[in-house]
């Protein structure tokens, strides 16, 4: 029985525990005029969290890998050819408990914000500099996050029973104050760690 145990952890891939979904979202990368910029989306009013701004994306659909599911959601929401679309490759991703969050940076080929024409999704486009978040850090707000439990808590089956001390969580979201636009939550995670990965890497200009 050890024998087939063995062999069963040597051939298992871990997940996270839990029931996330998959989601996946393209950071495209546009160049306007000899300058990269950074694409965002204005969700319309007819869909989740209207007039946040976000990477066009998505769920993953079953038989999907997470990049064809940026590649399809990027492709719908702005209209776009498979062709006007090539990723360079997958940045580090978002894990909760309730998905996870895969984020794929690539370029948008022969095409110009003016001209798009995006779905009933999104209500606009917009582009940041890249150079400008490169320079350009976002604020980070807390937030408190406490415990709470249903009125038949099996407190009995813990020790200290209800005194155990419990975690209090500090949750910080980045905020960017952009020219004339904002962001926040994940899509400014996702912007603040790939400049943090191209800093790194020392990828541009000082």
């Amino acid at each position: 029985m050890l024998d087939k145990i063995k062999q069963f952890m040597k051939e298992y891939e871990p997940e996270p525990l839990g029931n996330q979904r998959d989601y996946a979202v393209l950071l495209p990368l546009i160049d306007l005029a000899g300058e990269i910029h950074v694409l965002y989306e204005v969700r319309s009013q007819t869909i989740s969290q209207p007039g946040e701004t976000s990477f066009p994306g998505g769920a993953v659909e079953k038989g999907e890998t997470m990049e064809e599911a940026a590649i399809r959601e990027t492709m719908e929401e702005l209209n776009l050819s498979r062709e006007n679309i090539e990723v360079y490759g997958e940045m580090d991703f978002i894990v909760n408990e309730r998905q996870v969050i895969h984020c794929f940076v690539g370029k948008l080929l022969n095409v110009h914000p003016d001209n798009l024409i995006v779905n009933e999704e999104v209500d606009s486009v917009f582009t940041i500099p890249l150079s400008y978040l490169l320079t350009n850090e976002p604020e980070y707000h807390a937030t408190s996050m406490r415990t709470e439990h249903d009125a038949d808590f099996p407190f009995d089956l813990i020790s200290n029973g209800d005194k155990f001390k419990w975690n209090r969580f500090e949750h910080y979201i980045p905020f960017y104050r952009l020219p004339g636009h904002y962001l926040w939550g994940y899509t400014a995670n996702f912007t603040h760690r790939f400049t943090q990965m191209l800093q790194a890497a020392d990828l541009f200009d000082h």
